[in-house]
């Protein structure tokens, strides 16, 4: 069966202290990476990787769950480092990947330009300008909705839309275990929420895709945004619907 390995990053961010949980599966012939953090990670990354015995020189595939980011910002330093990677995404989310299409993030703050005070612009306008910075990358394979990946053990494509049109999740059935990107987060008192719903492309899709979720069985829960979830996480999600349905 395969290992997998919740990376748990730290760092400060504006005066506060985050964390992010990329993941890494392994078999005798695989290292797979699900995203990679925000752009300048790489050495975090490679550090996280180290802690749980591993080196990034042995990666094989980069899978990303959406092009936010915080979840695909060191894809290309990381491509370009270990050349031999392939990155994987799904269809609705490349063209924003490989950089033929502007950031949804971006769009989102220009349009809150209209909305804002005056005094608050100046700060919009240069987190624009950093998204503008986030470095495309090319995406060397496809993933299709639904698609059990052949390596590992399995991994199935699950996808999760709402938080962005193409996000996925990956669900590994020989450990039952959900690697769930920001399709959830798990907030500061140890609950399961959305991943910042007032962001989300589509809340209600987003809350649609944790009805999908309830059709697998999840002995482990991974959301990038708060680690690995304590707890039982199928109660844990029926709870979450009850507070949107």
């Amino acid at each position: 069966m395969a290992e997998i390995h919740g990376l748990e990053i730290e760092f400060d961010q504006n005066g506060e202290q985050q964390t992010i949980w990329p993941t890494l599966i392994n078999d005798n012939a695989e290292l797979i990476l699900i995203d990679c953090g925000y752009p300048g990670f790489l050495p975090r990354l490679e550090a996280a990787a180290a802690r749980s015995g591993f080196s990034l020189d042995a990666i094989t595939k980069l899978l990303l769950t959406h092009h936010d980011m915080d979840h695909m910002g060191s894809a290309a330093a990381l491509k370009r480092t270990y050349p031999r990677v392939e990155i994987m995404a799904y269809g609705p989310e490349i063209p924003y990947i490989t950089g033929g299409r502007k950031a949804l993030r971006i769009e989102q703050a220009e349009a809150s330009l209209s909305q804002i005070p005056a005094e608050e612009e100046q700060a919009v306008e240069q987190f624009i300008g950093f998204l503008k910075t986030i470095e495309p990358v090319q995406v060397t394979r496809p993933l299709l909705e639904g698609e059990l990946l052949p390596w590992c053990g399995g991994i199935e494509v699950v996808p999760t839309p709402g938080h962005t049109a193409g996000h996925i999740s990956f669900y590994l059935p020989a450990s039952q275990t959900l690697i769930a990107g920001d399709a959830v987060a798990i907030t500061e008192d140890g609950k399961l929420g959305l991943a910042n719903p007032q962001y989300a492309e589509d809340l209600e899709e987003a809350v649609k895709s944790i009805h999908r979720l309830l059709n697998y069985r999840i002995s482990q829960l991974i959301c990038y945004h708060g680690g690995i979830y304590q707890g039982d996480a199928e109660a844990a999600l029926r709870q979450l619907l009850r507070e949107y349905d």
